[in-house]
């Protein structure tokens, strides 16, 4: 549609130059672009033998009549399908501006037309328009001409031309954007300029072509709260029907020009408050309707000076239509996801046999595995020798964890600060604390990860929260066990403050009480010591279980336990080693994997010699005296060597 334009206003320039108003180029005007070429192409005008001199009004006015009649014609269409009338009302140009740009991109797709370009401009080094150049073709006083190439016209702000080299005003030409030029011709291509991630989602699935522009509310929104996915579904209810163009921080031209270019509603994905220069940039870009999706709400200093409505998104998790959709089937009670992880669950599920729970796993492992260890669950009930009492509280443990459903969703009990379930186990160590949480994740079907506390906590201002962050955000991706050894290091009770550094770790620790209030998830601290733990931590506590040193009877269990049946095991005194020696359950397990070793050096069953030389070992470890009361009648047989006689 710029054709039937631009040309009569290019033919009109050249014959002027070439033969009126005393502006007739001189020899080798434009260097290398001659009359005879010049008189070529304006003898395409119709009623027009050859130019001449004494021809120049009827020619004048021949051509005043076509392009009366052609910018007639061309404001008509800027209402029609074409792909440049979409991108004109995209962008909201001016009738003026959108000439301007017909004219810029006529010349652009044209090698015959930049030579009449080149002729007028007196220069072959000057193929494109010149602002000098428009305000001589466009002379009328009321057009833009040159001003809709202006820094704050409505072209410039679209990122649809821009003015390129670098000289005198005069002389910098107007360039039409590569990526206009390749929608105009039909190549769908997103900009390659976009930023790394940007997410294009168009109308209907395809790319519109053409068209008349939807008519939507413009203006502003501020969406936050809940997930990424489920701020897209309220940008969608606002705009329904709308292309999206999706996309994170920093605001470039590319993204402007893309959005113009589709007529998309630019979703602004945000961890904080965006800069100065991106708030900037959207108030610029007022032709676009634009959505700032965050977690929280945004301070109202760094919102964009436009009208802007605001929406909070209360409830992220994905519905029975969500998993309709994308798994075909009624949700799973036991995994509450999100919008934003059940898509990424399914293509997991897709690549796994369909299956949902190894897909759950998976949404959190790739995250976690560089700062915790993850425990598949092997172990069960019987393998934990507790007394009943604490026994009970574990199962409480999982009941609650396993029953949110019903007491926050159906029973309607107020989850505050969240439906998340914290267990405290407290205990001297190898008392079965890990052992503990395993039983319990493996009894809700989870995986357990135990977190490294030396990959956690540095020494750097900021990055034990950043990797706290870390954590809790990626074991919000998936349905998993958090498990916090030595919890005291990261839990510990806030102290006086004397120092930076002392208020630092303060705020450390007020961070995570923050975060673990907020964490939906299943948390296990566990800590030797119960008193050392920050008495606030204390009130987020579900469940509290005091893990203590296992009595005799217990101790028999662990020693049975500890030896599996397969084992060889000959003359081996389970009574005497309960009844004697008053150790932990993890104490236990490591003699009798000692004694293990030992049997398999000689070639021979497991024997009580083997049982109590490894005893020793771990009373050495352990930094205890052996008496010989204690060895009892076997306390000779601890001072022997290894290839010592068997017990007697």
């Amino acid at each position: 549609m710029w054709a039937p334009l631009a040309d009569p206003l290019l033919q009109r320039e050249a014959l002027i130059c070439r033969m009126a108003q005393g502006r007739a180029p001189r020899d080798f005007a434009g260097l290398y672009v001659g009359d005879d070429e010049i008189d070529g192409l304006l003898t395409s005008l119709p009623g027009l033998d050859g130019p001449g001199a004494e021809r120049v009004e009827q020619v004048r006015a021949i051509l005043a009549g076509r392009i009366a009649a052609a910018r007639a014609a061309f404001a008509a269409e800027l209402a029609g399908p074409s792909a440049f009338a979409a991108v004109c009302r995209s962008a909201r140009l001016p009738v003026g501006e959108a000439e301007v740009l017909a004219l810029l991109v006529a010349v652009e797709l044209s090698p015959a037309r930049q030579r009449l370009v080149a002729y007028v401009q007196d220069s072959v080094q000057l193929p494109r328009l010149t602002l000098a150049g428009l305000a001589r073709v466009f002379h009328e006083p009321d057009h833009p001409a040159d001003r809709a190439l202006a820094p704050g016209s409505r072209l410039r702000r679209a990122g649809l031309a821009r003015l390129a080299g670098d000289g005198p005003w005069a002389t910098r030409a107007g360039e039409p954007a590569e990526r206009l030029i390749w929608h105009l011709r039909g190549d769908p291509g997103p900009d390659p300029d976009l930023p790394p991630g940007t997410v294009l989602a168009p109308a209907g699935g395809s790319a519109p072509v053409g068209g008349a522009a939807p008519d939507r509310p413009g203006g502003l929104l501020l969406v936050h709260g809940g997930d990424r996915d489920s701020r897209l579904r309220a940008v969608r209810s606002r705009w329904p029907g709308a292309g999206l163009l999706i996309c994170g921080a920093p605001v470039t031209e590319a993204v402007v020009r893309e959005a113009t270019i589709g007529d998309l509603v630019v979703v602004l994905q945000l961890d904080g408050p965006p800069s100065a220069a991106d708030s900037d940039a959207v108030a610029r870009a007022g032709h676009l309707c634009w959505a700032l999706s965050s977690p929280g709400e945004l301070p109202l200093e760094s919102v964009p000076e436009r009208a802007w409505q605001e929406v909070h998104v209360v409830d992220g998790d994905a519905d029975a239509a969500d998993w309709a959709a994308l798994l075909g089937r009624e949700p799973d009670p036991a995994y509450r996801l999100s919008r934003e992880q059940l898509p990424l669950d399914a293509a997991a599920a897709a690549a796994d046999s369909g299956e949902i729970a190894p897909a759950v796993r998976r949404l959190a492992g790739g995250h976690l595995d560089q700062v915790a260890v993850r425990i598949r669950p092997r172990r069960t009930w019987p393998d934990l020798i507790l007394p009943a009492d604490e026994e009970r509280q574990l199962r409480e443990l999982a009941a609650r964890h396993r029953g949110r459903d019903t007491v926050y969703g159906r029973w309607r009990f107020s989850p505050v600060p969240s439906v998340g379930v914290v267990g405290l186990f407290a205990g001297p160590s190898g008392t079965g604390k890990t052992l503990a949480a395993e039983v319990v994740a493996g009894e809700l079907g989870l995986d357990l990860y135990k977190v490294d506390i030396s990959a956690v906590v540095s020494k750097y201002i900021g990055e034990t929260e950043k990797n706290l962050e870390r954590i809790f955000g990626a074991a919000a991706a998936g349905d998993l066990v958090l498990f916090f050894d030595e919890a005291d290091a990261l839990f510990g009770k806030r102290s006086e403050v004397s120092d930076a550094h002392d208020r630092y770790a303060n705020i450390e620790v007020a961070y995570l009480l923050q975060r673990l209030e907020t964490y939906d998830g299943l948390v296990i601290l566990a800590t030797n010591l119960q008193r050392n733990i920050d008495p606030a931590f204390l009130r987020r506590i579900s469940v509290a279980v005091d893990f203590t040193a296992p009595e005799e009877t217990e101790r028999r269990a662990i020693w049975a336990r500890a030896f599996p049946a397969t084992a060889p095991v000959r003359d081996v005194d389970l009574d005497f080693l309960a009844r004697q020696f008053k150790i932990t359950g993890g104490v236990i397990s490591n003699a009798a994997l000692g004694a293990a070793f030992l049997a398999a050096a000689e070639g021979g069953p497991i024997t009580m010699r083997h049982a109590i030389l490894s005893v020793k070992r771990e009373f050495q470890k352990l930094g205890r005296l052996r008496t010989e009361k204690e060895f009892d009648r076997y306390f000779d047989l601890v001072n022997r060597d290894a290839d010592a006689a068997p017990a007697r």
